[in-house]
């Protein structure tokens, strides 16, 4: 049986110039990681760590203080987590439809077909790590009108193709090639400005809350049964070191392991590792394994497995 794939913290890769905003003020010092899966990142730049097709994808964003991610929206689910730092979500046609303000732990499932962009509003590099529905998740990054015109200034062209072009590097577009399309007025109407009752209610969960629940049993936070009611091709858990989990189990689908606070220890037949905050292992579908903190002290992590669900729309539209 294969053993689990691990990528450390410490190891992670970071591409600079993954997305069209990359020299626009204000995004240019942001880092993408792609973890497991393709991701959507439009560079040639881009590392990806592992490169399995689990149904859906695993990436992370670090910024220093003050710097954003332009709006933006997907197809398929796009759900955060806070891994460091504390971090502002805005979103609306032009970000000012609604808010909210997140920290270390807390998740949010940012409904699919609506513009959504963040920033690290903290006083330190922070870190949000993030799961994408499907494997090719969605089939790449739709950018609201003003990044794309934004981004054409500072010397990036998107390709219809989804690649990017540095004309700063002496990169143009290929023969034949057009650029990425804006999107028109009409197409826009498709774009709801949702209200802060409906992204937060719906799709915020905090920290404190979610370990609170996880005693005695995890916590389901996305999932048909969870207390985020949404059926993206995957399920969430939160579980803590009150939650019992710790027996020896399989899954007849890949699922992963991502800590948030404390150490854990992953053993199956034939192995032994320990997970730290910002690490993430993949295990195998079928890998009889366990996982428990291995020390005392508060202890988090987020398991996240694919469902039989189609990634597609958030059940929020259902």
């Amino acid at each position: 049986m294969t053993a689990p794939k691990l990528v450390r913290y410490g190891e992670l890769k970071p591409c600079k110039t993954a997305f069209i905003d990359a020299h626009t003020p204000g995004s240019n010092q942001k880092e993408n990681f792609t973890i497991i899966g393709g991701g959507v990142s439009e560079s040639a730049d881009q590392h990806v760590h592992i490169t399995d097709a689990i149904g859906f994808n695993i990436g992370a964003a670090g910024q220093p203080p003050k710097c954003r991610n332009s709006l933006h929206s997907h197809r398929t689910a796009e759900v955060f987590f806070v891994a460091s730092g504390r971090w502002r979500f805005f979103w609306g046609r032009h970000g000012d439809a609604g808010e909210v303000v997140l920290e270390q732990g807390d998740i949010i499932d940012i409904p699919t077909g609506i513009f959504r962009g963040f920033e690290n509003i903290g006083t330190d590099y922070g870190m949000i790590m993030a799961v994408l529905g499907g494997d090719d998740a969605g089939g790449g990054v739709i950018w609201a009108p003003q990044v794309i015109e934004d981004a054409a200034d500072h010397g990036l062209v998107l390709a219809e193709t989804g690649k990017l072009y540095d004309t700063k590097r002496g990169e143009a577009l290929p023969e034949g090639v057009a650029p990425m399309p804006v999107l028109t007025e009409e197409e826009l109407e498709d774009f709801p400005e949702l209200t802060p009752q409906q992204v937060v209610g719906w799709g915020v969960r905090r920290y404190l809350d979610m370990a609170a629940l996880a005693n005695g049993q995890p916590c389901k936070v996305i999932g048909a049964e969870g207390i985020i009611r949404d059926t993206p091709g995957f399920e969430v858990a939160l579980i803590t070191e009150k939650s019992g989990a710790d027996a020896v189990h399989a899954h007849d689908k890949p699922h992963v392991l991502m800590p948030v606070r404390g150490h854990w220890r992953l053993d199956w037949d034939g192995g032994t590792e320990t997970l730290a905050p910002g690490d993430t292992a993949l295990v195998p579908a079928g890998l009889a394994h366990s996982a428990k903190p291995s020390m005392t002290g508060e202890a988090a992590l987020y398991h996240i497995v694919a469902t039989d669900d189609p990634a597609g729309p958030s059940s929020l539209w259902a």
